[in-house]
């Protein structure tokens, strides 16, 4: 399971040895793109105080935002699992899509086509230029895991998804789990 390559639609989980990175200490990150130009992705299991009726009065329906990452905090994303209803969908991998037709998908949302176990709302995006994410593998800041989840993992990915993947991976991995956020409070 450790040691796949990145790949668009694989996980990038942080190393323990990223506690001081404000952005992303303990993230769960889906990588929406990765090619030879740099890779995008979206932090998952960071909710903000925002719901998405907050940033779009147009949307009546108070879905959750998330923290997709350090790069454009001031625009809105998506990913979703119901292309057939959102034109103009980008295919990330295994039943999950990016972004498509904003207004269309308000209007589902509003008419209660949509509902947030089939998408996720997020502030920013996590960047990388070219080749920056592979020199960060090789420095061991993160570690790629395949998306068992697929579609599912919007509603999967929460606030404990990081320490349910330490547990996963074992052995030392097991220790990190439960060791506090910040260990210079401990």
């Amino acid at each position: 399971m450790i040691g796949l390559k990145p790949k668009k639609g694989k996980l990038l989980i942080a190393e323990p040895t990223l506690t001081g990175d404000v952005s992303f200490n303990r993230s769960v990150v889906l990588l929406a793109e990765h090619n030879e130009e740099g890779s995008v992705g979206f932090i998952l299991n960071k909710p903000l105080e925002y719901q998405v009726n907050d940033l779009v009065t147009e949307i009546e329906i108070p879905f959750q935002v998330y923290n997709g990452g350090p790069v454009e905090q001031d625009n809105l994303y998506f990913i979703h699992k119901v292309p057939q209803l959102i034109d103009n969908s980008i295919e990330i991998s295994n039943g999950i899509y990016w972004g498509g037709d904003f207004d269309k998908t308000i209007a589902l949302i509003n008419d209660e086509t949509i509902s947030e176990d089939d998408i996720r709302f997020f502030l920013g995006y996590s960047g990388w230029s070219s080749l920056q994410l592979d020199q960060e593998l090789t420095s061991k800041s993160w570690i790629v895991i395949k998306n068992e989840y697929e579609s599912e993992i919007i509603q999967k990915s929460s606030i404990a998804f990081w320490k349910e993947k330490m547990v996963e991976l074992g052995g030392n991995y097991l220790l990190w789990s439960n060791s506090p956020e910040n260990p210079s409070l401990n």
